[in-house]
């Protein structure tokens, strides 16, 4: 996008306890709508159901609930449920793009689509909002790619916080699109790893 563009922005979404908020009977029905074989889907509808959940204390035990929604984090289904939730979220207008992976939200906009950034995000906060999820505007960030041709991005929003480096599926990239961030936190994770090796053996030698 930067070949056509003085410069893209690019949100990164958060939607607050995604995996205990995805609705089974949504998932269920769009893993309806795939080509899976029988077996498949029958197994998830069977991991699915008849989760319940009650709570004792002073030795009183409260009712028992059934279980609705939510995928238990940590499970192999996860990922993937997220990404069958997700999938038919699209973005309104061309040359927008939305990446998905995991519960991982991009949405990216070149420069010349900034003024649909915000119906972009509304757009988003209403399909999040069918499917019984919350964003998260306090984790919801955006970072802002620049070509070397002249031209300022707009002013970052006030509801948005605008960052120059960004976390992406581990790896940081900044706004410069350099490795420097990235490795810079690599050689702090190392050093602390090396002084606590070395607390380690002086304790064992002592």
């Amino acid at each position: 996008m930067l070949t056509d563009n003085d410069f893209v922005h690019v949100f990164s979404f958060d939607f607050s306890k995604a995996s205990d908020t995805v609705r089974h009977a949504t998932l269920m029905s769009k893993l309806a709508h795939l080509e899976l074989p029988d077996s498949i889907y029958n197994w998830a509808v069977d991991f699915l159901q008849n989760h319940t959940d009650c709570s004792k204390y002073a030795g009183q035990v409260s009712a028992v609930a059934v279980i609705q929604a939510s995928i238990i984090q940590g499970s192999a289904i996860w990922p993937a449920s997220y990404v069958v939730t997700a999938a038919d979220l699209h973005p309104i207008h061309d040359r927008n793009r939305i990446f998905i992976f995991a519960d991982d939200t991009y949405l990216v906009v070149p420069g010349v689509n900034t003024d649909t950034c915000q119906e972009e995000i509304d757009h988003i906060q209403t399909w999040a909002a069918d499917n019984n999820l919350k964003l998260n505007y306090n984790k919801t960030k955006e970072i802002v790619f620049s070509s070397r041709r002249k031209g300022a991005p707009p002013p970052s929003r006030p509801d948005i916080e605008r960052v120059t480096s960004l976390r992406v599926l581990g790896v940081i990239v900044n706004d410069k699109l350099t490795a420097a961030d990235h490795v810079t936190m690599l050689l702090s994770s190392c050093s602390d790893a090396s002084a606590e090796l070395a607390r380690h053996v002086d304790y064992v030698a002592a």
